[in-house]
């Protein structure tokens, strides 16, 4: 093991990607993640497509560097195996519908009385309480209610989800920071009671979209779609090149955008007064990215990246991931990385982020079998004999 949180230990009892995502980054980190699916069928995203010879590949990824073993919470025998497990662990994932431990034995005070010290995460669409606490979750309602959908997409167009249910991703990513958070508190004072954090996934999409509610306040301003223009800064937008590749452009201060004028040879649009700062520049902004649309036009990829590159311009290659996987910024810094794989030797994901120089993180394993590790946990850490592990397996506990 090794990484900044080595040493820490993680019991993960939730489904599909958020939550768990939220373990992932700390197995990244090399945090110990032991993963509780349900005996036989195991957690559902082991269903989410695309499948190699009937594995998914999803779910290798989302649920890397982690113990597997199955556990059903539902009967007497598989919630006292979990208290006879719990004390090992610092930090409880969890993303069941609030009150789904309460009715199983497992209320907060049930956990807290076990170790005293645990830190739990409960994540769900809309958090512990109000009028939406029951309802499911998923990551294009994260992104429905949380704002994110609205302002995706052309101005005459439909609303649009990203191509991916980042939802669930963002969700992950505060409910890491909010164990880590939990576990500071805990550094400081070895007497410090656990914690309960209420991650409300609707919530965490709606956090970075933290300009909406402070312009409809004081502005009564209703941010609107703008395709890929930028409701801020001027150029913006997306463009075609000559050999039909796409590149973006972007620069909202008055250096970045004389650098950009200077790399198609517009020099006098920098003392131009519709476009001498950068307000002014928004507010015209269809006549400037029409011009740097017909310039990329009459260019081709290389050419614009090479005289961008020449000015200090902010222009980019819109990537897909075959352009991804051979820049050479990417190779360089190993941005993608191979994993021991059970049933396909190694798989390419992408590495830790961020990185760490003293203590780095380490890609240990792809995700693999359902209840692989039964043997060691309940015999190893619990104490069962063969017979004992062979009894819960008959009853389908484990």
């Amino acid at each position: 093991m090794s990484g900044p949180l080595a040493g820490l230990k993680v019991l993960d009892i939730a489904t599909i990607i958020a939550a768990p995502f939220a373990a992932t980054l700390l197995a990244d980190y090399g945090a110990d993640v032991l993963k509780l699916e349900m005996p036989g069928c195991g957690d559902g995203v082991r269903s989410f497509p695309p499948h190699k010879e009937g594995k998914s590949l999803w779910w290798k990824t989302v649920n890397r560097n982690k113990k597997l073993a199955t556990l059903d919470l539902r009967t007497p025998e598989g919630v006292a195996l979990f208290k006879k497990m719990l004390p090992r662990f610092d930090v409880l994932v969890e993303n069941f519908r609030p009150g789904t431990l309460d009715r199983w034995g497992l209320s907060k005070d049930v956990l807290w009385s076990i170790q005293p010290r645990l830190v739990i995460l409960r994540a769900t669409g809309f958090g512990q309480d109000g009028p939406y606490r029951d309802r499911p979750g998923f990551a294009r309602i994260f992104e429905a209610m949380g704002g994110l959908t609205y302002i995706t997409g052309e101005p005459d167009g439909q609303p649009m989800h990203p191509g991916y249910p980042i939802g669930d991703a963002i969700g992950g990513l505060f409910g890491a920071i909010g164990i880590l958070a939990a576990l500071w508190k805990r550094a400081r004072d070895p007497d410090a009671p656990g914690e309960e954090i209420d991650l409300a996934l609707t919530e965490a999409t709606f956090r970075l979209l933290e300009v909406l509610p402070i312009e409809f306040d004081q502005l009564g301003f209703v941010r609107k779609r703008v395709g890929n223009a930028n409701g801020y800064s001027a150029p913006a937008a997306v463009y075609k090149t000559k050999d039909d590749h796409w590149i973006t452009l972007a620069g909202s201060t008055n250096a970045l955008y004389a650098a950009n004028c200077r790399a198609i040879g517009r020099i006098d649009l920098i003392t131009d007064p519709r476009f001498v700062d950068n307000a002014s520049r928004v507010a015209h902004s269809r006549e400037l990215n029409g011009i740097f649309s017909e310039w990329c036009a009459e260019h081709t990829l290389s050419e614009a990246l090479e005289r961008f590159a020449e000015t200090g311009g902010t222009i980019a290659p819109i990537y897909s991931i075959d352009q991804i996987a051979v820049d050479p910024q990417v190779q360089a810094r190993n941005m993608i990385t191979r994993v021991p794989d059970q049933d396909f030797g190694s798989v390419a994901m992408v590495n830790a982020v961020p990185r760490f120089a003293g203590d780095p993180a380490h890609m240990r394993c792809a995700a693999g079998a359902v209840g692989q590790d039964n043997l060691e946990v309940y015999q190893s850490w619990v104490g069962l004999s063969d017979d004992e592990v062979e009894q819960l397996k008959s009853k389908k506990v484990i």
